[in-house]
């Protein structure tokens, strides 16, 4: 008796999809340990913290990184984040010729409410694995950042962080890759509506 089981694709096949106009300009995708997976709407919490680091983040970074915004980051041999914010090392050629890799990516950003165990459950290991060192939650559930930091894998072949530290919303934080920059975290956060 044979089991179905879901075909999973290689980056290489990813982007031939893509080439080929297999997806849509406006579809909200990713390639996650080879699935092709559909991502969730944003709500309005969610995009007013996302306009809000727009604000912040390119005044605190300016020109000694590249700041990119859901837009892909290639983890091989199968992953194709598109995070809400990379902060990645600068490009000659601006990454014309491919997307930043992990040796590239300086900060990972996720802005999470519905989001949220996808984020930590799914990304967090898949970072790890990476080796990216910085990983940022906006968890807008909870209402504070989580920041992960020291990648390893466990005995049984688990990758995670060593670190999580809670920054609570009246709090600023410095920048991993920056230390000398700190980002103000009630310019981020949106005020809760009292409904």
């Amino acid at each position: 008796m044979s089991i179905a089981q879901a075909k999973r694709f290689s980056l290489e096949e990813y982007h031939k999809l893509t080439e080929l106009g297999f997806f849509h300009e406006d579809d909200h995708i990713e390639l996650i340990n080879g699935e092709i997976i559909q991502m969730v709407a944003k709500g309005t919490t969610h995009e007013t913290c996302l306009r809000r680091l727009w604000k912040e983040l390119p005044k605190l970074i300016g020109d000694r990184a590249t700041l990119q915004s859901q837009a892909p980051i290639t983890l091989p041999p199968n992953s194709e984040p598109e995070p809400d914010f990379a902060i990645v090392r600068n490009s000659t050629d601006d990454y014309l010729s491919a997307h930043p890799s992990p040796s590239d990516v300086l900060l990972v950003m996720e802005v999470a409410d519905s989001s949220l165990s996808y984020d930590q459950d799914v990304k967090i290991p898949l970072y790890a694995k990476a080796g990216i060192a910085d990983y940022w939650i906006f968890n807008l559930f909870d209402n504070y950042l989580e920041c992960y930091s020291e990648p390893y894998q466990d005995n049984q072949g688990k990758y995670g962080y060593l670190n999580k530290r809670i920054v609570l919303v009246k709090m600023a934080i410095a920048l991993p890759c920056f230390p000398d920059l700190s980002l103000d975290l009630s310019r981020v956060f949106p005020a809760k509506l009292n409904l």
